[in-house]
């Protein structure tokens, strides 16, 4: 799978070595740092539609995850915007994007080990928050924890490294969600509690690796079916 798909990831590396090379000042937003800030997403939207439209027909769950990109983007761009009110504009996109995320991944097996780790962890991270929240916040900071702890459960809940043809399928989603989650909380702790030294570099660095994961976990539906074909 990675000799594969790693030569077509080719353009997503590099559009994320420029966001990181230009490294844009937050404090001066515009149409152009956005536009690099979203570059690297645009390439994993080209990766997936690369892979044929008759790909994207046959697998409802690469249709979720292109459309979580989608609104992923819009998120990215809105959050360049945030200090000038469009921070909750953004919250809402990545939300959309979990419940994407979250349908994308299904809802077997259910792992009921796995939800009660994510729940209690989850919970943990708005008892962490919670006293620095204030207004609007108090409530769509817990909502928003509880879509992106359902998409981290749904994603972990499918790893099943017993069985060879899935194990990298599922590991990909597993760890993708875990990064986008400790992306979302340095996010949440450096906004709303104190100030978290390279914020802006774990942020990008861990949602980037992210996507990219979980967009390999699509993709790699593609394989699992063409070994099953020839076995």
């Amino acid at each position: 799978m990675v000799k594969s798909e790693g030569p077509k990831l080719v353009p997503f590396f590099k559009a994320t070595c420029v966001y990181f090379v230009l490294w844009l000042p937050t404090s001066s937003p515009s149409w152009f740092s956005a536009l690099i800030k979203c570059l690297p997403i645009f390439c994993l939207w080209v990766f997936l539609l690369a892979h044929g439209f008759s790909f994207l027909c046959a697998h409802s769950s690469a249709r979720k995850i292109l459309a979580g990109l989608i609104f992923s983007a819009l998120g990215d761009a809105f959050l360049i915007w945030q200090e000038q009110g469009y921070f909750e504009h953004g919250l809402l996109m990545f939300a959309i994007t979990h419940i994407l995320y979250s349908s994308a991944f299904g809802m077997k097996p259910i792992n009921v080990h796995a939800g009660l780790v994510i729940s209690a962890a989850s919970f943990l991270c708005y008892l962490l928050l919670y006293p620095y929240l204030s207004g609007p916040f108090t409530y769509l900071v817990a909502v928003y924890i509880a879509l992106i702890g359902f998409m981290g459960w749904r994603a972990i809940a499918g790893l099943q490294l017993a069985n060879d043809l899935w194990t990298w399928t599922k590991l990909s989603a597993c760890l993708g969600a875990v990064l986008f989650m400790v992306s979302d909380l340095t996010i949440a702790v450096n906004k709303f509690c104190f100030p978290v030294p390279h914020s802006r570099a774990i942020i990008m660095a861990t949602y980037y690796a992210a996507q990219m994961l979980i967009v390999l976990s699509a993709v790699e539906c593609q394989d699992v079916e063409a070994a099953r074909k020839r076995t």
